[in-house]
């Protein structure tokens, strides 16, 4: 596998007072010499012996050649990061409330998971925002792991099934969504593995939950409201709120 490359960008460092002295006749430029100042100003790079690329629009080396595009994104040898959290925001909470979840608790999740990057894949094989497993998105109907509506949409279905199926434990759901179900019911519990361990403390710090507030409850309740929305909690509701069940 080769080694990583160091991109160092030089932009208009002398333009920026580096070096005063020599500044100023970058500053001005002659009306018989626009031309040659409008080249001046456009970036261009150079490769060293290293692999170490140096990026400036202020060139004191003769090997520097210019973009074969107009910016290293479009050329293809400069990526940015993909990683938004402003971008999901909306759509995680209007999913999250869908089906009954904070939406915070799915913000810590995606933090976790992929640190909010779409195109994320993880060794294992799992993808986008959510980390999906191809098996868990076809189960899910998700068709496109890296879209992050469906993504978003599978992920918080499938922590929902999660707390349902663990009674309301937010710690037990989220070591069953990081090691799996199997795992966390032969262990009964949060299996130890450190870094399922350290996971589930991750999320449930960042969803501003102690760990004691994220496992199970003795006894949790369940009421279906007018509307048909589910609450979960460990407060017994008022008598004639919607149909009460106890486990």
């Amino acid at each position: 596998m080769p080694a990583p490359r160091v991109i160092r960008f030089l932009a208009r460092a002398l333009v920026l007072g580096i070096v005063p002295a020599m500044a100023a006749p970058l500053l001005t430029c002659a009306a018989s010499a626009q031309a040659t100042c409008a080249a001046s100003a456009q970036a261009v790079r150079l490769v060293d012996a290293d692999g170490i690329i140096h990026v400036t629009n202020v060139p004191a080396d003769p090997r520097y050649r210019g973009l074969a595009a107009g910016s290293g994104t479009t050329a293809g040898w400069l990526r940015l990061s993909t990683r938004q959290p402003e971008r999901h925001v909306e759509v995680i909470r209007e999913i999250s409330r869908e089906h009954g979840l904070d939406p915070v608790l799915v913000q810590a999740v995606v933090g976790a998971e992929s640190g909010f990057d779409p195109a994320a894949v993880s060794p294992k094989g799992a993808g986008g925002l959510m980390q999906l497993m191809p098996e868990t998105a076809a189960a899910l109907g998700v068709v496109d792991r890296f879209n992050p509506r469906e993504n978003i949409s599978g992920g918080v279905r499938h922590l929902r099934y999660l707390l349902d199926r663990y009674q309301g434990s937010v710690a037990m759901a989220l070591a069953a969504y990081n090691a799996g179900e199997g795992v966390v019911d032969a262990y009964r519990g949060i299996p130890p593995y450190p870094e399922t361990r350290q996971y589930v403390r991750r999320v449930l710090r960042d969803a501003g939950l102690s760990e004691a507030a994220g496992s199970t409850p003795r006894t949790s309740y369940r009421y279906r409201a007018p509307d048909d929305t589910l609450t979960y909690s460990n407060v017994p509701p008022a008598p004639g709120r919607g149909k009460d069940h106890q486990r």
